[in-house]
């Protein structure tokens, strides 16, 4: 061990809860991911966001769209491309057709020419309407081959319709996707087209239909019509209504997961439900939580398809309600959380479909106004600091508060207190170096008043309130260890949470020893952290604390010592008993380093507490030849073959296979330690 602590070196200030939290078990390919090289934009070549961009523009998919795939690590549609509002269908088309990424949104009513007019839409787009404003009328979208990354939200897609109800020669659909993957389909209003309203043809997949309105049509949504098994999608939290067939029908889908649908044929009208819910061909759905209220065949399958029902409400139903078959478990994919299904009429009712509130910039809103405050250094924001932002939310305020930072280094200090939850910090720039907030104080750097800050007190950003976000920017701690040897402790901490669902969501985190402390309040009390599509840099413990904290499809860099040695550790848990300590997943861990230098691990028993359980699970991820072959290693007298550290499914040169000195989980043991068991019941969302 190159630098052993002693106790009193581990012994850190109480800060307040913090946690961990995760998304997809999918496995990530080795090296640059969909976010590149250079530490930049997630997905492709970005133009520089506009000052004003919304804060919903940040938001992710969540379902298989969230899953690392085809080259594509979730779906997140032109976020970081330029901000467009559009009023025509001239307008709406160069947009969406252009290669660059955009945020378009949908400022009015636009009546497509000629009827039927699906619009191609290209990659890295987010389509949304202006609050309830946007309507596309007598026309849609289409998604050809190869089309990935697309976000379509908050619009009404309306009356293609042709005066025939099960129309064969009008293909006129509201959303159709032939052979293009990643797309996001959410808070729509879908309905009285002449076909389907959604079609997901042709090995379409990794897609996600959410919170929309499907009615008033005879073809609501088809899946598959391929002989290829492949399409993955998940449909949850729809309000089917007053359609006839396909709600949905799903033909050979590799995975198919429904979840909190209502479908609901009503008495006294004039459309009649044929079939709600169908397996066909070779599918594996698995079907939750959904509710039928008056649906004729509501669930029925073909011999060689597969349902597995759990949670279903039936009210007023006829005919066939079928199951059986193996399917598969959701949890590995991405995590969910599920609601009642008899609360779904009032859930849905309330939440389906296009929203007031986005889609509005800070200017159209006297409500967004009040929750965006944004910071610039050259005085062109309100604020000049981060931390004057912060200053700035009132205390216990209610909901969301969005500080924009606008590029450039911002060397301060930054303390969010636990008196100001709902805080997201967001860079403002087309990549996360773009926005940098940054310090140098160490554990040994003495204080104004006598002292020194310690550990926990050297944090370039501390937040100490919940439900926290941090997006698109780095967060650093330059502290000269070279420079500073005669300073006793090098301990130079970042960022350091301390608080309950705190999401950090595509950032850089960078220092030395002791980068990405993620802490607790207390020994007792629960904090999760999830951290995804970032980087986290350093060499000694850095990343490490009490919180039950993920760090998922992201990338851990091992980074040299102040000297030009490689050595290091990557985690120092300190685990309370009976809670989860720090899964890392879906990552890759490299750097610039030594082979054969660095552990996973060592147990962190903060004070000397032997009643602490230190945890590290680290799966499914691409390990250089950095790490050590026998990868964990014991802390100041505790064994680590005493605590919890395991391994599963890595790969790469620094994997290596199961011994006494490198324990893997059994597939059974690894079922029970998922992202979604580190999450607890919380989806983390962008907002």
């Amino acid at each position: 061990m190159s630098e052993p602590r002693s106790k009193a070196q581990h012994r850190r200030r109480r800060s307040r809860t913090a946690l961990a939290v995760g998304v997809p078990l999918a496995l990530t390919a080795a090296g640059t991911f969909a976010y590149g090289t250079d530490l930049g934009v997630l997905g492709s070549t970005a133009l520089q966001a506009s000052a004003a961009t919304p804060a919903w523009a940040a938001d992710t998919a969540d379902g298989f769209a969230s899953v690392n795939s085809l080259g594509q690590n979730g779906t997140y549609g032109g976020r970081g491309g330029q901000v467009v509002t559009v009023k025509t269908q001239a307008e709406l088309e160069k947009y969406a057709t252009a290669t660059q990424p955009y945020v378009i949104v949908v400022a009015g009513t636009i009546a497509m020419n000629p009827v039927g007019k699906e619009i191609k839409v290209q990659s890295d787009k987010t389509i949304v309407g202006q609050g309830t404003a946007g309507h596309i009328v007598g026309g849609g979208f289409f998604l050809g081959q190869g089309v990935h990354n697309v976000i379509i939200r908050n619009l009404t897609i309306r009356d293609a319709y042709q005066g025939i109800w099960n129309d064969k020669d009008h293909d006129f659909d509201a959303i159709q996707m032939d052979g293009a993957h990643h797309v996001w389909i959410d808070h729509n209003d879908l309905r009285h087209m002449a076909d389907g309203l959604i079609d997901v043809r042709k090995d379409s997949t990794n897609v996600t239909v959410s919170w929309n309105k499907l009615s008033d049509n005879n073809k609501t949504f088809g899946i598959g019509w391929t002989e290829n098994v492949k399409t993955d999608i998940t449909i949850h939290h729809n309000w089917i209504r007053e359609t006839e067939q396909r709600n949905p029908s799903t033909d050979n889908a590799a995975h198919a997961h429904l979840y909190n649908n209502f479908l609901e044929d009503a008495q006294g009208t004039a459309i009649k439900s044929a079939y709600g819910n169908y397996s066909r061909g070779g599918t594996r759905m698995v079907l939750e939580n959904s509710l039928f209220q008056g649906v004729n065949n509501p669930v029925i399958k073909d011999s060689g398809a597969s349902i597995v029902q759990r949670g279903n409400s039936f009210s007023g139903t006829s005919g066939r309600n079928e199951s059986g078959g193996s399917a598969f478990d959701p949890k590995t994919y991405y995590p969910y959380s599920l609601d009642k299904a008899t609360d779904l009429p009032s859930i849905l009712k309330a939440g389906a479909g296009p929203r007031a509130s986005i889609g509005t910039t800070a200017a159209s809103t006297k409500a967004a106004a009040a929750t965006t405050l944004t910071v610039a250094k050259d005085g062109s924001g309100q604020y000049k600091t981060v931390q004057a932002a912060v200053n700035a939310v009132p205390a216990n305020n209610p909901s969301r508060v969005v500080i924009a930072v606008k590029p450039g280094t911002y060397r301060e200090l930054v303390k969010v207190p636990s008196n100001k939850p709902h805080v997201t910090i967001q860079g403002t720039g087309g990549s996360r170096k773009d926005t940098t907030i940054v310090y140098n104080n160490a554990s040994g750097t003495p204080k104004p008043g006598g002292g020194t800050y310690g550990t926990s007190g050297s944090a370039t950003v501390a937040v100490e309130a919940d439900d926290f976000q941090a997006r698109n920017l780095t967060i650093s701690n330059d502290f000269d260890e070279k420079a500073n040897q005669g300073f006793k402790d090098h301990q130079a901490v970042a960022l350091r949470t301390a608080a309950d669902k705190v999401f950090l969501d595509g950032i850089i985190v960078s220092g030395d020893q002791d980068t990405l402390l993620l802490d607790t309040a207390s020994k007792d009390r629960l904090g999760r952290v999830y951290v995804s599509n970032s980087y986290v840099i350093g060499n000694v413990d850095f990343i490490f604390g009490r919180a039950t904290a993920v760090v998922d499809k992201s990338v851990i860099t091992l980074k040299k010592r102040w000297d030009g040695t490689s050595s290091g550790y990557i985690t120092a848990p300190s685990t309370a008993a009976n809670r989860k300590g720090i899964l890392i997943a879906n990552s890759t861990v490299n750097g610039d380093v030594s082979a054969g230098t660095f552990y996973l691990g060592r147990p962190w028993h903060a004070g000397g507490d032997a009643s602490l359980d230190p945890q590290t699970t680290v799966r499914n991820t691409s390990l250089s030849n950095a790490i050590k072959s026998a990868p964990w290693t014991d802390m100041s007298g505790f064994s680590w073959k005493d605590d919890r550290f395991a391994e599963y499914k890595n790969y790469g040169a620094g994997a290596g296979g199961a011994s006494s000195n490198r324990p893997h989980l059994s597939d059974a043991q690894a079922a029970n330690q998922e992202v979604a068991d580190w999450l607890a019941g919380w989806t983390p969302s962008a907002s």
